[in-house]
């Protein structure tokens, strides 16, 4: 009976780990797809940057990851707007056509 135990014991402590991990990644993909949002703008701004240093880096890349903000949010606005008279599955197919259109 001790042996038992034993055995259920060792076999809990070693799937606790494997069940925290298999459900710790279900959130991963939402998370890594904000970052990669976050990380592509970073790139643009970036780029656009060049060869500014310092100070007048930072206040350039504040403005421009703020912008790309409120770009994303205008495009939003539009295409809400066309997609008024439309309901269910169309509505969501066209919002997402028209927000990769817009990008």
């Amino acid at each position: 009976m001790k042996r038992i135990l034993g055995i259920l014991a060792v076999a809990a402590f070693c799937a606790g780990p494997v069940y925290a991990a298999s459900h710790a990644g279900a959130a991963k993909p939402a998370a890594e797809k904000a970052e990669n949002k976050q990380q592509s703008k970073m790139a643009v701004c970036n780029k656009e940057a060049g060869d500014k240093k310092g100070d007048e880096r930072k206040k350039f890349m504040s403005e421009c990851l703020k912008n790309k903000q409120a770009a994303q949010q205008e495009k939003m606005k539009t295409c809400n707007a066309d997609a008024k008279d439309k309901k269910g599955d169309e509505r969501k197919k066209f919002m997402s056509e028209c927000l990769k259109k817009a990008a």
